[in-house]
């Protein structure tokens, strides 16, 4: 195992009990995950009825237009992005420069709360200086 792979493998297993007890806190959370701003897999907490590649690869391209579309606006610079559909949300919250959280929550979610847990998470994978 070369050094860069076996670095991926370390952050992983550290950010793996962070995302399962965020995937915890409610039933109503039924994924996350974090993933570089290219769409890459760090780590996931997340049924088998989800591709975190294929996951990664979407928010990718959502984030890359939502930072776009930001700027366009003069809205500042992007902190999340927030999808609502008829079957739930998804929410992506920026990680510092590189990364980003993305939970996937029910329809029947309390919005605040998964906002609220997603920034705790958040503020707990910049301080343990894992990405």
């Amino acid at each position: 195992m070369n050094a860069k792979s076996n670095v991926k493998e370390v952050m992983k297993k550290k950010l793996q009990p962070i995302l399962a007890e965020l995937r915890n806190f409610s039933n109503d959370i039924e994924a996350a995950s974090v993933m570089s701003r290219d769409g890459i897999n760090i780590a996931s907490a997340m049924d088998d009825t989800v591709d975190s590649d294929r996951l990664g690869a979407m928010c990718a391209s959502l984030l890359s237009l939502s930072d776009k579309t930001a700027a366009e606006l003069q809205r500042g610079k992007l902190k999340q992005v927030l999808i609502e559909g008829e079957q739930g949300c998804i929410l992506m919250v920026q990680i510092g420069e590189r990364a980003v959280l993305a939970v996937v929550s029910k329809p029947t979610s309390n919005l605040g709360m998964v906002f609220l847990e997603a920034k705790k998470t958040v503020k707990t994978i910049i301080d343990s200086k894992l990405i």
